[in-house]
């Protein structure tokens, strides 16, 4: 699992002028299954999405995609989790960490 911390680099203005389109990538990420989570930092200098693909070079390449990063308005870092223990609601999130032993 994968958590992205997208920041701002330029004004909420300019990016207010790309919201609809990064929300229409959101949506089709959603669908294609790549994202379960998203949202605005608070203060809102950013935002988070959590994404269960597996491969990270697969998820760079999506993110490339997003209209927040073609038009430069912000840094994404990603950070990858074994999410070994949850609730019970969000138990579909758990991995197996024998996998990742090395």
């Amino acid at each position: 699992m994968y958590i992205i911390s997208i920041t701002y680099k330029v004004s909420l203005e300019i990016v207010n002028q790309h919201l609809k389109d990064h929300v229409d990538y959101l949506n089709e990420h959603y669908k294609l299954g790549n994202f379960q989570v998203s949202g605005r930092k608070v203060p809102r200098t950013g935002g988070i999405i959590l994404s269960t693909m597996k491969n990270k070079d697969e998820l760079v390449a999506v993110l490339e995609k997003d209209p927040f990063k073609i038009n430069d308005l912000a840094t994404y870092e990603v950070i990858e989790f074994i999410p070994s223990k949850t609730s019970e609601a969000f138990a579909f999130l758990q991995e197996d960490s024998i996998h990742y032993k090395t």
